[in-house]
């Protein structure tokens, strides 16, 4: 049989001063070498883990309270507490402890609380007591004011606390709070008034006993009644002996519990009504009367579990059908107060191990699966709910305006499909596991408002309660697409859940339609073509587009929101949906110029068209790329800058130009800088100043050759006068992109260009669509159609 005399519980203080059980366990007292010293060491009676190891220091203030609580502080901010189930087991660590700190074990205090300064302690070190005045009705006064001054003072108040006890000082205050009443003597009641608030801030439970007896607490409130402070005493006492009554749904037979109850009743009532509110100083004074407090709640409920009786009687009652709906009220909590206790211990569980839970709901799943094959055989319907689908349906069904139970419910669920507090073994794998029951038995039942509300063109319910539920469902949904992988995704493609969401584009409640929207985004974000092709086929940018134009001109967050999600597409250049964009809605976003963002995709998609329409550039650009060389990019800055600060006037006669009848089509349109540079295709061995490059394209396409020009600097380069039809000038036969054939180049004609700077020699040509990379940066700038860049001519 399991030694109950040390079973304890152990308890720390928060920071809200109230006491929070970090388990039950079994306490001893050893040597631990760790440590270095005699220590209480607490093991969990579930699993023998280590709740508590805490060292007896010879220095630390242990407090023995109502025989079965020792408390002690380990830090400035950190109270333990120790309750034992018998008062013979916390007399035996009671005595260790004295014994570890010299103590006589009679005492309830091993150490003097006290941190005034050393000239205080020596002043008081005199006078061994303090000496309290004679109780009379004429030294009340004289008494208030020692029981002020001795509250500043750590040591001052100890001594007032030792002299309250050790005379029987409280019984007399109290005799002479009677006499007052008798006498109608207000100023003598107002100074009890002030003597036992003082009273209350010594913060020492031995007198908390005494005023809390019996036969002392309701006088203790009465002289509480007479604040200073008001001009009307407060009716405390007839509150509590005529309106408040004690009602036994179930008759309590033990004295002892009833007393007890009766007592926490009453202290509760004087800590929440009757004691002025404290300040921040009065409520660290005041710890105590919590510990009082929720100390006779544990021993209230240890007695009602000894008490078989009272159990069985409650439990029938429960039970019993006959027992009508105020009498099981009564007996126990109303739905609302259930629902919520339930959904705080739901919480705790999840909180704790979301594994654990996980795996209960996939054996529940399981188990309920082998039953309905049995009755769907004997043709029975199995109306078991699993525990998952019954939480959603709570948070569905919420019936609180706010919400305020769904969100926690929500929250709940998310951490329970979060992959990453799930685990992976050599054998299974829970994300995969748990992830395929999910999507199997309970995703329907999550979406089951989302889809029964998007029937139509428009949401059916639009009201506000509503509107926040749906919120909560695609919250979670998006979740899930980000951190699910094809469980969402075949569920958001077969079931259509997109479409249903961007329904909600149309809510009158701006939050909802801004989770729609963030939904979609969130699928885009992945860059899937699975998702994509699914967009595509359905014309899910349709809705997006309509709330784009309805709301107008308005500058919020609907409108920066959507321009955001066709500047990711833009920007991330997702071809498909680039092309889907512009080829279906162009129209109705072409005239939209307070931004670039669709300017920029119509320009992205003519790129795409016009190599999908010169398939030829792509394989000259393979064959270029074979003969040439990268040179260090500092050598073509250097050398671009040089170029660039060439005067007209410092060109040699005969050397090659660029002609500038290519030119943008206004002076404020930004061009980039050269940012290419074609090699020289064939280095000459001799010590020439030029660089020549020869091209023979004899009845092949002639690349186009673009030169970029940032706005504003002066091209150093001078041409020669224009001919009406010269290859590579506009409009003419030649030209890429006129009309005939584009960029051909007559058989017997050879292009030359030969560019020399005032420096060195450097080759200026490029080839458009070089590569891959040169494609990435060629879309990021703000070129010119084909037909418009410059050329280089010999």
């Amino acid at each position: 049989m399991t030694d109950t005399r040390r079973r304890v519980k152990v308890y720390t203080l928060n920071e809200d001063r109230q006491w929070d059980d970090r388990g039950t366990g079994h306490v001893s007292s050893g040597y631990v070498e760790r440590l270095k010293g005699m220590s209480l060491l607490v093991r969990a009676e579930s699993d023998g883990s280590l709740l508590l190891e805490s060292k007896i220091n010879p220095n630390t203030a242990y407090q023995k309270q109502q025989d079965t609580l020792i408390v002690w502080s380990e830090a400035e901010n950190y109270d333990l507490a120790l309750s034992f189930q018998e008062k013979a087991g916390c007399d035996e660590i009671w005595e260790k402890i004295c014994q570890v700190q010299g103590k006589d074990p009679s005492v309830d205090i091993t150490q003097d609380l006290v941190d005034e300064s050393e000239e205080e302690r020596f002043d008081d070190m005199s006078s061994p007591g303090l000496e309290l005045p004679s109780c009379e009705l004429s030294r009340l006064e004289e008494i208030a004011e020692l029981v002020a001054s001795s509250l500043p003072s750590p040591l001052r108040r100890e001594k007032l606390a030792l002299a309250l006890e050790n005379e029987g000082y409280i019984k007399k205050l109290l005799e002479l709070f009677h006499v007052c009443e008798d006498l109608e003597n207000i100023e003598g009641l107002h100074h009890l008034y002030e003597i036992i608030k003082g009273i209350f801030l010594l913060n020492r439970t031995a007198l908390f006993e005494v005023m809390f007896s019996e036969e002392c607490i309701m006088d203790v409130i009465g002289c509480l009644e007479y604040d200073p402070a008001l001009s009307q005493p407060r009716k405390h006492r007839e509150f509590l002996t005529k309106t408040a009554k004690f009602k036994e749904v179930i008759p309590i037979s033990d004295p002892e519990l009833k007393q007890k109850i009766h007592q926490t009743y009453r202290v509760q009532y004087i800590q929440d009504m009757v004691l002025p509110t404290p300040s921040v100083f009065e409520e660290n004074m005041l710890s105590t009367l919590h510990s009082f407090i929720f100390f006779n709640k544990v021993e209230i409920v240890g007695m009602l579990q000894e008490d078989e009786k009272f159990l069985t009687d409650l439990f029938a009652q429960l039970t019993d059908e006959a027992t009508d709906e105020e009498k099981r009220q009564e007996l126990g909590m109303d739905d609302t107060q259930v629902r919520s206790a339930a959904t705080d211990i739901f919480s705790y569980l999840v909180e704790y191990n979301p594994s654990m839970v996980r795996e209960f709901v996939m054996q529940e799943a399981q188990q309920n699966d082998d039953v309905s094959k049995k009755l769907t055989e004997q043709k029975i319907t199995n109306k078991d709910i699993l525990l998952i689908n019954l939480i959603i349906e709570h948070m569905i069904c919420d019936t609180d305006p706010e919400l305020g139970g769904a969100v926690q419910l929500m929250g709940l669920l998310r951490t329970l499909v979060d992959p990453e507090n799930m685990l992976a073994t050599a054998n299974k794998t829970e994300k995969t596991e748990f992830l395929g029951f999910f999507y199997k038995h309970c995703m329907h039942v999550l979406t089951a408002p989302l889809l029964a509300n998007t029937t139509e063109d428009k949401p059916s319910k639009d009201d506000f309660q509503t509107a926040q539920l749906l919120a909560l469902v695609l919250e979670l949904l998006t979740f899930c697409v980000e951190h699910h992988t094809y469980h969402i995704k075949n569920y958001i493609i077969n079931k259509d859940i997109l479409r249903r969401v961007l329904v909600l584009m149309a809510s009158k409640h701006a939050f909802l339609a801004l989770c729609a929207l963030r939904f979609k985004r969130k699928i885009i974000g992945l860059k899937d073509e699975f998702y994509n092709r699914y967009i595509m086929k359905s014309f899910l940018f349709e809705p997006v587009v309509k709330a784009f134009l309805n709301n107008g001109s308005r500058y919020n967050l609907m409108n920066s929101a959507i321009i955001e999600m066709f500047e990711f597409i833009r920007v991330e250049d997702i071809k498909s949906l680039t092309a889907h964009v512009i080829e279906n809605y162009w129209k109705a976003l072409e005239d939209v110029d307070y931004v670039q963002t669709f300017k920029g995709l119509k320009l992205r998609f003519e790129q795409q068209r016009e190599r999908q329409d010169n398939p030829k550039l792509d394989s000259m650009r393979s064959i270029l790329r074979n003969h040439r060389y990268r040179r260090d990019a500092r050598t073509l800055e250097d050398e671009e800058e040089m170029w660039f600060n060439t005067d007209e006037d410092d060109m040699e006669d005969g050397e090659a130009v660029v002609s500038p009848s290519d030119k943008t089509k206004n002076d404020d349109d930004i061009m980039d800088p050269i940012s290419k540079f074609m090699e020289r295709k064939k280095l000459k061995e001799s010590e020439e100043k030029e660089v020549l490059l020869k091209t023979n394209l004899s009845g092949r396409q002639s690349p186009s050759f673009k030169l970029s020009l940032s706005s504003g600097t002066k091209t150093n380069l001078t041409s020669q006068p224009p001919a009406t039809n010269l290859p590579g000038s506009p409009g003419s036969p030649g030209s890429p992109g006129s009309p005939g054939s584009p960029g051909s180049v007559p058989k017997n004609t050879s292009q030359t260009a030969a560019i020399t700077t005032k420096g060195g020699l450097v080759g200026l040509v490029d080839y458009p669509d070089d590569d891959e990379d040169d494609d990435e940066d060629e879309d990021k700038e703000d070129t010119l159609p084909l037909s418009k860049k410059a050329k280089f001519e010999s």
